[in-house]
């Protein structure tokens, strides 16, 4: 092999001006600081753990993960946002990530949804897009904003794209902390109903509200999680 005289000045000096741009719309010259939060009452499967283990975070930004034990999964994420947002150091930070003990995101997945929030600043939330369990589950995109009625009715996949819906999952989302701040959120945020008060999961009953007050929430469908099954060892 024949080496060059000339100094290389490399790939992306050579295309400087869309390395600049890609760097700008990604955001990550400025704080993209994460607090990860994972509910789980005793275990985390293997599989997953490892995926976990293999998110990529911003380059040289702050990265804090939680795991909220024994507890049912609305008060985990209930009492896991109150003691993040009352923290001295952690309330500043600009991301919630919340990912459960059965779902398996891509290791760009968080990058991915960091870089769509930079572009979205209207949304509150985004969200990668998984299944519910089972032959026949449906994509937890909850519900048409564009229908006068709300609803949480599952919407259809656009490969590649970000839809808006009116609810998601908490399996694979990244929250603005900033929104918990919001005094007019009823609390707490995050509860499952099983009762006189009706029938719900703790992520619908908190955007059942949370639209209310002019929070908006979206599903990438360019970040594809997987949602496991341990007991027969399936990933839908």
């Amino acid at each position: 092999m024949i080496l060059e005289g000339a100094v290389q000045a490399g790939r992306h000096n050579a295309q400087l001006a869309t390395s600049t741009r890609r760097i700008m719309e990604g955001g990550s010259w400025k704080k993209q600081r994460v607090v990860m939060v994972i509910p789980a009452a005793n275990a985390i499967p293997t599989k997953v753990y490892l995926s976990h283990c293999s998110l990529i975070f911003p380059p040289n930004q702050g990265a804090h993960r939680m795991a909220a034990l024994g507890m049912e999964v609305g008060d985990a994420f209930s009492q896991a946002v109150e003691q993040i947002i009352t923290n001295p150091v952690l309330g500043d930070w600009e991301y919630l990530l919340t990912i459960e003990h059965d779902n398996i995101p891509p290791p760009d997945g968080l990058v991915k949804l960091i870089a769509r929030m930079e572009k979205h600043p209207e949304l509150s939330c985004i969200g990668g897009l998984y299944w519910t369990k089972g032959e026949g589950g449906v994509p937890q995109i909850w519900g048409d904003p564009k229908d006068p009625q709300m609803n949480f009715r599952p919407q259809p996949p656009v490969p590649g794209q970000l839809v808006e819906c009116c609810g998601t999952g908490m399996g694979f989302n990244l929250w603005r902390l900033s929104m918990f701040k919001d005094a007019r959120l009823r609390k707490p945020w995050f509860k499952t109903l099983a009762g006189r008060e009706g029938v719900g999961t703790q992520d619908l009953y908190f955007w059942g509200d949370a639209r209310k007050h002019g929070h908006r929430c979206a599903i990438d469908c360019d970040v594809l999680v997987g949602h496991y099954d341990a007991q027969h060892d399936v990933t839908w």
